[in-house]
């Protein structure tokens, strides 16, 4: 049976910005996915919850940038989930509840690097594979002996992706919002006047 071939977009999304999207469509594109699913982190290991926005803002941030996409979809089952949200267990679940498909983890250079620290991070690269994407400001030689390196273990599950190197990130775009500098054309236009609609990041 051929599986359906699915990216996997997580991320805190605080804000979504053009990078994240540019990111998932040039995944799509060049590794032939049917679709995208974003999914916004309820409560990241990595950070304290005082130190981001309302999963209410950041789930209303995503689907406003992502809804004239076709190829987009996103998910609430990080942010209804209780306690830690770790991507293993967001993995363990989605190929429970949908076996005719076949999940690709769409990341960043640097996020990939710290795979390690990961919970589970074996079991993970052995469920799903992975499509990473360079970084302007990363080694990106580094990167690819680590790609290499983990390929011989985990039977080439991981996928080095072409695309444009955007160096866009959300601490900046919040920063630049405490000192009321412009935003444009670093997320979708409608993510823009929802930040400024509701004062976030002021």
């Amino acid at each position: 049976m051929n599986k359906m071939k699915v990216g996997i977009m997580g991320g805190t999304f605080d804000p979504i910005h053009n990078g994240h999207l540019i990111l998932a469509e040039h995944s799509r594109i060049q590794f032939d996915l049917a679709r995208v699913l974003f999914i916004p982190t309820g409560k990241p290991p990595h950070k304290g919850q005082k130190d981001i926005s309302s999963v209410n803002y950041r789930y209303d941030m995503t689907l406003l940038a992502i809804n004239t996409n076709p190829y987009f979809f996103l998910s609430p089952i990080e942010i209804q989930r209780e306690g830690i949200t770790y991507t293993i267990d967001t993995i363990r679940y989605l190929q429970y509840k949908h076996e005719d498909m076949d999940f690709y983890f769409i990341l960043g250079a640097d996020s990939f690097c710290d795979i390690d620290k990961w919970k589970d991070y074996r079991e993970l690269l052995s469920l799903c594979k992975f499509i990473v994407a360079k970084r302007p400001d990363w080694n990106n030689d580094k990167l690819e002996d680590k790609i290499k390196e983990l390929n011989k273990i985990y039977n080439d599950s991981i996928y080095l992706l072409e695309t444009p190197l955007i160096n866009i990130s959300s601490t900046e775009i919040r920063d630049k919002m405490k000192k009321k500098s412009s935003i444009k054309y670093l997320v979708p236009e409608t993510v823009e006047l929802y930040i400024k609609k509701n004062g976030l990041y002021e």
